[in-house]
């Protein structure tokens, strides 16, 4: 297996998921149905907020050089995201001190190869939807301005993936290893999406598309 091939077995094993992520009903669970511009700008802090303290939690523990740097820059990409979304709100709002799901899973992954591809990768499928959903709710609400802001965010977590899958080729030496960051990988995607759904659920709404 390679970066390349990596990538598309987990949007393939997990297209389902990740196509529901990628449904204008994200938000509604995202939000607890607030489709504001504050709720979802707030929503989006939230979860730069958690990724921040991620990243920067495994940059002081990593052992590996080469992970811990893009660790290190991930952590301060997070940061800058979050400051940038921050701006956008127009009054300040206390971010919570208890990760999500997923970011509570990541913060508990110790390994290497399991941090990039859960972190980097799995996560990064995540986030990329995440990011096109808020891009489509800017332009429906006809602000440019926050479409090209999460425009420039997507396009660096993009970046990030790709770290992440130059680093796993780096990194996996043997089919083990490969399978193993596959595991994570599409265990982040699953524990994203049964947040989701749950989140739908509590509003009486179905995570199935409608046909």
């Amino acid at each position: 297996m390679n970066a390349e091939t990596f990538r598309d077995s987990i949007e393939t094993a997990k297209q389902t998921e990740l196509d529901r992520l990628g449904s204008s009903k994200l938000l509604l669970a995202l939000t607890e149905a607030d489709l504001s511009e504050p709720a979802v700008l707030r929503a989006a802090a939230f979860s730069e907020h958690a990724a921040c303290e991620t990243f920067r939690t495994w940059a002081e523990s990593e052992t590996d050089e080469r992970a811990k740097t893009a660790f290190e820059t991930t952590a301060e990409q997070e940061a800058t995201h979050l400051d940038r979304v921050l701006d956008a709100l127009d009054d300040d709002i206390d971010l919570p001190d208890e990760p999500g799901p997923m970011h509570a899973y990541l913060r508990g992954r110790d390994d290497t190869i399991e941090r990039i591809a859960a972190g980097m990768v799995g996560r990064g499928l995540v986030s990329l939807r995440t990011h096109t959903q808020v891009i489509g709710f800017f332009i429906n609400e006809a602000d440019r301005q926050g479409a090209d802001l999460f425009r420039e965010l997507k396009s660096e977590t993009e970046d990030t993936l790709d770290t992440g899958l130059d680093l796993l080729d780096e990194l996996c030496e043997s089919d083990d290893d490969w399978e193993r960051a596959k595991m994570v990988a599409e265990y982040v995607v699953q524990i994203a999406y049964d947040d989701y759904a749950d989140g739908l659920a509590n509003l009486g709404v179905d995570p199935k598309p409608l046909c």
